[in-house]
């Protein structure tokens, strides 16, 4: 009896326990490019429970660093910014949160989101304080048309 080999390669369950987190992010630069969908079990700070998400990875990036007055180090971790399947929108992840992941070569099939284009303000002007109000209400396109707002019971949109 011949037993044909088969390549398992790539849907390989990774614990982050057992491994370098330069290993797992290794892992996760490559499913980014190639494209490759990400299956992880993650652990949202504050939960007990963890949860299951088919991501695809659009971007890896870390935290800010901040150290305060007694020296200690908060922030500087990694997120993993991904397309989630389960919701179809872009979400964040800690690698810290991550506590095993699979690799998968099937394809990326969401749409990422257009990125944002920075526009310049136009300057402000410097000399003349009313063209500086009228400068500044004008940045706030809610505020633009100098109308109160009126509210109507039914609508809910505005509740908190």
């Amino acid at each position: 009896m011949v037993v044909a080999h088969h390549n398992t390669r790539g849907h390989q369950m990774r614990h982050t326990k057992q491994q370098t987190s330069t290993k797992t992010l290794a892992d996760l630069y490559r499913a980014l490019d190639r494209a490759n969908a990400v299956t992880i079990t993650y652990l949202k700070p504050g939960e007990t429970e963890p949860t299951v998400r088919t991501i695809e990875i659009t971007e890896l990036r870390t935290t800010s660093v901040r150290i305060r007055k007694d020296g200690t180090v908060k922030g500087g971790g990694i997120i993993v910014i991904a397309m989630c399947r389960l919701r179809g929108e872009a979400r964040e992840f800690h690698l810290s949160g991550i506590l095993s992941y699979t690799v998968h070569r099937m394809a990326y099939v969401l749409d990422r989101p257009a990125p944002t284009k920075y526009v310049r303000p136009a300057p402000a002007p410097a000399s003349d304080a009313q063209a500086l109000f009228f400068y500044e209400l004008a940045r706030d396109q809610d505020d633009a048309d100098y109308t109160p707002r009126t509210l109507i019971q039914s609508d809910t949109g505005l509740a908190a």
